[in-house]
């Protein structure tokens, strides 16, 4: 009960200071805007990832596999390359997220059941990378799968003398491939999962556009969320410079108890803000935020306990409010300038990516995306949110260290 009453003190102290109201909520959701109407605003944009595509194959099963992923809902075809190292230097450039061959045999080695893929390329340790080689081979497999189920068809109906009369073996394998391809978009068996708690599915005409602001929200979002902490931190540095912090250490109050109750408030705080920006986001900005509940509230909470656990660290380490200041604000240009909350790293270098992966914030954005532009679930967020976790553990450990220094 300590810890607990120790957060509501905080929390109540934190409610009456106009500052912190403004860096939580006013400030972020005004750069929201104004980052957004500057990258285009509402502006309906492709959020597909552009894969460079090379078709050197001239017969029919290679068209097919180009129909499948011009279907794709991932990935979107860029056919600007002559040649594999034109190709090569695309994906270099990062003027595509990757690059596909679909070599000159690949259509007679694939009727044969010869072993055959396209060359793919992408570069090395990017998430675009590796989610487009994903939706590459989901298409693969769909047109392998379907070539083989045409094969079997033909043979069997030969075998039987079952081939319609005037119709060839060549002709029959095409009728048999068009409807197995067709039978991956209308499979006879579903697997379809409800919730009944879950928000209906808007319409078509109503559905969200994918915006400027579905990267903007979360960048400011995350950014703010430091910001924010100038408050909170400031609370702990104050009772450390007015001697209240010694006070508490001579009661029954243990020193962790007195961490956890301040990291409490700071994690409830964070999570608040958070929440009314999602939500902010999802009405005002019509972004799919609750299209995937548990993975936003999976990345939300990970990304509060982790700024609670910078603000933490900063109340320890700092002596007054100005070193609060100043100590927040740092890092929070500098995490936000390295990890994408102004400019998307998918147009930064290749170098700059790899930097900026080792940036927490980089991984609070990037989760926020895998929801609004990618459209994926919890499952793609759950690195972002163990890394979020690491980070919270690294800095809660940081501030007991230096507390007990102190």
């Amino acid at each position: 009960m300590r810890v607990i009453d120790l957060a509501l003190k905080d929390l109540r102290q934190l409610a009456r200071d106009r500052q912190t109201f403004i860096f939580l909520l006013v400030m972020p959701i005004v750069f929201t805007l104004l980052f957004g109407f500057a990258f285009g605003g509402n502006q309906t944009a492709d959020p597909r990832l552009p894969l460079g595509l090379l078709n050197q194959d001239e017969d029919d099963l290679g068209q097919h596999l180009v129909a499948l992923l011009e279907d794709s809902a991932v990935v979107r075809l860029q056919m600007e390359a002559d040649s594999p190292a034109e190709l090569e230097r695309l994906v270099a450039d990062e003027t595509v997220a990757a690059g596909l061959v679909i070599p000159a045999s690949y259509s007679e080695q694939l009727r044969r059941s010869e072993p055959v893929a396209p060359t793919f390329m992408a570069l090395s340790g990017g998430s675009a990378g590796f989610t487009v080689q994903t939706e590459v081979e989901t298409a693969v497999f769909r047109l392998t799968s379907a070539v083989q189920a045409a094969r079997i068809t033909v043979e069997t109906a030969a075998q039987q003398n079952a081939l319609p009369g005037g119709v060839t073996e060549a002709a029959y394998f095409d009728d048999a491939l068009t409807r197995a391809l067709a039978a991956w978009d209308a499979p006879p068996v579903q697997v379809v999962h409800t919730n009944a708690n879950a928000l209906p599915v808007p319409a078509e005409e109503d559905s969200p556009n994918y915006s400027a602001y579905a990267h903007t929200s979360p960048g400011m979002m995350a950014q703010f969320a430091i910001a924010g902490l100038i408050g909170a931190a400031g609370i702990l540095a104050l009772e450390k410079k007015s001697r209240c912090l010694q006070r508490l250490v001579t009661t029954n109050m243990s020193p962790g108890q007195i961490l956890v109750g301040h990291y409490l408030a700071m994690f409830v705080m964070i999570l608040l803000q958070m929440a009314i920006l999602i939500l902010f986001g999802q009405l005002a900005l019509r972004l799919p935020y609750f299209s995937q509940p548990w993975a936003t509230l999976l990345v939300t909470v990970t990304a509060a306990l982790f700024c609670a656990g910078l603000g933490l660290l900063i109340g320890v380490v700092a002596r007054d409010e100005e070193q609060v200041i100043v100590l927040a604000l740092v890092p929070m240009f500098v995490l936000a300038g390295l990890g994408g909350a102004w400019v998307p790293l998918e147009v930064t270098p290749a170098a700059f990516q790899r930097i900026a992966m080792f940036t927490p914030l980089a991984w609070v954005i990037d989760g926020y995306k895998d929801i609004l532009v990618r459209g994926l679930g919890l499952e793609a967020v759950t690195t972002a949110a163990a890394v979020l976790l690491a980070y919270a553990a690294g800095l809660f450990g940081l501030a007991v260290w230096r507390f007990r220094l102190d």
